[in-house]
């Protein structure tokens, strides 16, 4: 690694998207009628995918793997693999495809192509938490999953989507 300043800084860089994913998970409200609570995570999600491009997926993979071995690290302080299997794991899971669709979408110059990367990630975290909702919430049809795990976020998920658009023009 001596003499490697681009893994190195790939290195520093996945450490601080992972601390401000989990800073972003203790930011959560919850809602008493909804079984998934709001937080920042999604905008450090998404910034990972604009700030590391196609390597984004390391730094979110490795907050998942951090949670999963016991630090508390998702929302209200939770660890283990059993946040996985309860109605946010799908949202947890979400986090790798936004990461590597706004990763992919930030290898490109087009600052239409990276909103369009923005705003397909954010999609992506919520259609992958709706369709684990439906599948962990006994009783819970598809509809229905989506109307209490998709709707209510949408527009936060939209404002998180465009706020991290903004921060990362003005890191580069």
């Amino acid at each position: 690694m001596y003499g490697d300043a681009q893994r190195s800084l790939l290195i520093s860089r996945s450490a601080q998207q992972i601390a401000l994913i989990a800073i972003g998970s203790w930011f959560s409200i919850t809602i008493p009628f909804l079984p998934v609570p709001f937080t920042l995570q999604t905008l450090f999600v998404l910034l990972s995918g604009a700030v590391l491009k196609r390597y984004a997926f390391i730094p979110v993979g490795l907050y998942i793997l951090l949670g999963i071995l016991g630090l508390p690290l998702f929302h209200h302080g939770l660890a283990g693999p059993g946040v996985l299997l309860g109605p946010t794991g799908g949202y947890i899971i979400g986090f790798l495809g936004a990461a590597a669709v706004v990763g992919i979408a930030y290898e490109q110059a087009s600052p239409i192509l990276r909103g369009a990367g923005m705003a397909c990630g954010a999609l992506t975290i919520l259609i992958a938490g709706s369709l684990w909702l439906a599948v962990s919430s006994p009783g819970l049809t598809l509809l229905g999953a989506f109307m209490v795990g998709f709707v209510p976020f949408l527009a936060g998920d939209a404002l998180k989507a465009a706020a991290a658009y903004i921060i990362a023009g003005r890191l580069e």
